[in-house]
Order: C-alpha cells, then sequence, then structure tokens
C-alpha cells in the first residue's frame, strides 16, 4: 500500500520541523508549506490524502485555508491545530467541514491518534468501496468528511453505481454506527403503503391496521435512515418528509400526537432533482434541505481504471461461494469488458462476472462466457466506421445530427438517447439546448 501524503501547514518553521519528524518516523510522506498561500498551489500541484494546518497564521488563516481547499477539492481530509483560546473556532471549523482539531501545545500521542484514525478510516473505506481511480479517491474522503456530522446527504448516481454501499459506509463512519441503519427504496413501494411504512400507523387507521405500528423513522431512532429513489416520491409524500426533518418528529397515520425522532436521513437519486424542481414536480424546498451536502458517484465509464480492480474482486468472491476458483479473463475476454459501456454500472458487472462463472469451463472466462449485450456491443461497435470527405465536415452538424437520431430511436427519452451516446443526462440535455434542438410535437415531453 502507497504511503499516505500529509501536508503540514504552519507559519512557525520550528514547528513544521517538528511534526515533519514526528510525521515521516510513522511513515508518512510529509511535505510541508510555510502559509495558507503556498499551501493552495501545492494542493494544486500535488495530491494530499491529509492536511494539517494551524488555525492563527499570518495572511491567509486556518479557517479560510479550509474554505479555499474545500471549494478546491470537497474530499480533502483537514485536521487543525489551536491555541485553547481559539477552541470555539476549531469547533466551528469542524461544521465547515474540518475532520477534528488538535490543542496546543500538541501531544504526540493524540497528534498520531487523529491522524491515524483518519487515514485508517480510509484504508477501511477502500476495503468496503471497491476502486482506486481518482474520482473514487475523492468520493472515499469525501465519505469520511461528512459522516462525523449529523446533516442530511443526498448521494447522487446513475442506477447501480454503488448509492446504498455508500450510505451504508457514512453510517459505519459516524457516530452512530452502533445504531441502527435502516434503508426503504421510494419507487419500491405502493404509494398507498409508503406513509405506513415510512411514519408507521396507529391501531385501527385503515383496514388490516390490527395492531400499532412503528415506521421507519422511528426504528432508526439514533440511528441513520437511507431513502433512495427519493425522486420517486409524490408532492404529498415529500411534504411529509420535508417536515420530519424541519421538526425532527413524525406523526403516525391515524395518530394525534407528534413522535420526537433523532434520525440522520441519507438520500439517493438517479433523477435530475434540479429539472424537476423547474417543473414543480419536486419540491425546492426538499431538494434544498436534502442537498446539505452533495456525494455524486462517478458512472463506471467515468472510472474504467477500476474495471479491471472489480473484476479481479468479484471473480474472488463468486469464485469461492460456487466452488469456482477462476484465474482471471482471456485477452480478448477483457477487452469486451475494459471497452463497454456498462449502463447499469457496478450491479451489472458484478451480474456479468456471475453468470460467467458459472458458465466458464476452463481457468479463464472467454467472450462466449459474457452475456450476450457485452458481445454484441463489440460487433456494433467494430461496425461502425466513418471516413471524412476530402472536403471536410462541419463537426457541430454530425453531432447534433447524431443526437437527433439518437432522440429519435430512444422516442424523444433523454434518459435513454443519453445511455445510446453513452453520455450523462445533463451532458445530453446540455446539448439539446445548445443546438436548439425541439422536441416533435407529437411527443408530450422530455423524460
Amino acid at each position: 500500500m502507497a504511503r499516505k501524503r500529509i501536508l503540514v501547514v504552519d507559519d512557525e518553521k520550528r514547528q513544521r520541523e517538528i511534526l515533519e519528524l514526528i510525521l515521516s518516523e510513522e511513515n508518512y510522506q510529509v511535505s510541508t508549506a510555510s502559509s495558507g498561500e503556498l499551501a493552495i498551489k501545492m494542493v494544486r500541484q500535488e495530491r494530499f490524502d491529509l492536511v494539517l494546518t494551524d488555525l492563527k497564521m499570518s495572511g491567509m488563516d486556518g479557517i479560510q485555508l479550509l474554505s479555499q481547499l474545500t471549494q478546491f477539492d470537497s474530499s480533502i481530509i483537514v485536521i487543525l491545530m489551536t491555541a485553547h483560546g481559539s477552541i470555539d473556532s476549531a469547533k466551528e471549523a469542524i461544521k465547515l467541514g474540518a475532520y477534528d482539531y488538535l490543542e496546543k501545545p500538541l501531544d504526540k500521542d493524540k497528534l498520531l491518534e487523529i491522524v491515524e484514525r483518519a487515514l485508517e478510516k480510509l484504508n477501511i473505506l477502500d476495503t468496503e468501496i471497491i476502486g482506486e481511480s481518482e474520482e473514487m479517491s475523492k468520493v472515499k474522503k469525501m465519505i469520511l468528511k461528512v459522516a462525523r456530522s449529523n446533516e442530511t446527504v443526498l448521494i447522487r448516481g446513475e442506477s447501480g453505481a454503488g448509492k446504498e454501499l455508500i450510505a451504508r459506509a457514512i453510517h459505519n463512519n459516524s457516530p452512530r454506527i452502533n445504531q441502527m441503519f435502516s434503508a426503504v427504496n421510494c419507487a419500491a413501494i405502493n404509494e398507498n403503503l409508503l406513509e405506513s411504512e415510512l411514519f408507521g400507523h396507529e391501531r385501527g387507521s385503515f383496514t388490516g391496521a390490527h395492531a400499532d405500528k412503528k415506521g421507519l423513522f422511528e426504528v432508526a431512532d439514533k440511528g441513520t435512515l437511507f431513502l433512495d429513489e427519493i425522486g420517486d416520491l409524490n408532492i404529498s409524500m415529500q411534504a411529509k418528509i420535508l417536515r420530519a426533518l424541519q421538526e425532527r418528529e413524525i406523526m403516525r397515520v391515524g395518530g394525534t400526537r407528534p413522535i420526537k425522532v433523532d434520525v440522520r436521513v441519507l438520500a439517493a437519486t438517479n433523477r435530475d432533482l434540479e429539472t424537476m424542481v423547474k417543473e414543480n414536480s419536486f419540491r425546492s424546498d426538499l431538494y434544498y434541505r436534502l442537498n446539505v451536502i452533495p456525494i455524486n458517484i462517478p458512472s463506471l465509464r467515468q472510472r474504467r481504471s477500476d474495471i479491471p480492480i472489480l473484476v479481479e474482486y468479484f471473480l474472488a468472491k463468486h469464485g469461492r461461494s460456487a466452488f469456482r476458483p477462476i484465474k482471471g479473463l482471456t485477452q480478448a475476454a477483457k477487452k469486451l469488458v475494459n471497452d463497454y459501456s456498462w449502463p447499469g454500472n457496478v450491479r451489472q458487472l458484478e451480474s456479468a462476472m456471475k453468470r460467467a462463472i458459472l458458465l466458464c469451463e476452463g481457468d479463464y472466462i472467454d467472450v462466449e462466457d459474457l452475456p450476450v449485450e457485452i458481445r454484441q456491443s463489440s460487433e456494433q461497435t467494430s461496425g461502425f466506421t466513418f471516413k471524412l470527405p476530402p472536403e471536410g465536415i462541419s463537426f457541430e452538424d454530425l453531432e447534433r445530427s447524431v443526437i437527433i437520431q439518437a432522440m429519435e430511436q430512444s422516442e424523444w427519452n433523454i434518459t435513454r438517447a443519453a445511455k445510446l451516446l453513452g453520455l450523462t443526462f445533463r451532458t445530453l440535455q446540455y446539448r439539446l439546448e445548445k443546438f436548439e434542438i425541439q422536441r416533435p410535437s407529437k411527443y408530450k415531453d422530455f423524460e
């Protein structure tokens, strides 16, 4: 495992030297900066796992540095050092995104304990969340930063990208780890039953309510509640969720008294909530309440360097359970897997590897062991050629034409068209606006 990189920021040379010595002896790779301004330049040029900064410095102080670091890369782990008289400021900094603070004069053991704890949790996340790409490294660091807070987190990502895995990692690294983690898929439960599922009901409140029942908000009291696919809630249920978040209390179906609950809510969606807010299909006040801390999970297409690592992990995991020790993939199969667009992301990749293990008759998974959609994607890609005419082309005209073809093929459904083109929903939506592409009147609306 690579040595963890730490940046020490302090305007006192002696303090920098002492900290560099202490941390280097623990096998950390340490760099130092004499000012917040210099630290910003260094972070823009190099990647650091952790920044240890003094609170009171001439020029840019620790709070200002924290703010700028967060704006540049919200995943950076920051620990503050402060004198006793500034502890209130340090505590406030934690609300702004700092991981923790140390009181001066520094205690060596305490220093190493906090640094080790922050980085050890990052190591644990490496075993829970598979991936070493820069994109996933940022997600892991962001998890550690938000885990200690009680704020609501909105997890964004395509279907199958691992939103619930991220939610569980936040819970497992939070002070609520020993309390309940409850999860509900808002799109999978009938609207008429969802209110009872979330808030509970009183006996006799409706046909079949033979006894009092606690809802998930009560069940998860002192713990964490994960609301998956929250973009699928109707307006009425959105209002009730908003009230629960604002008042920290719920009302059971058929109940007459409010019930106080201490629940941290994590929400997730693969839908474009901003557009839904503009279309009045999602409440703006609930959106802002949920989006206090956003975490965006990259699609598998956006972190292709993680595909071989995930393949190796799934082969080991499912090979053991199927009593089929698979050594790997043939070169041809590797190329197909690496080049495929993976619209179902990590969930689809895992399913493909499970299937391939069962069908494989040798030590290595070959092309014929892979699902048909992966094999066909290669045939479709290899069959696509474009010859540039001698007089050249207008690239924008070509792009506009391809987008229109994709929209027509998908019956003007943006989500499906984006998958055909290997784009995100927002990217395709931007291009539709850029090229002023309008839907034909026979189509009611974009989806």
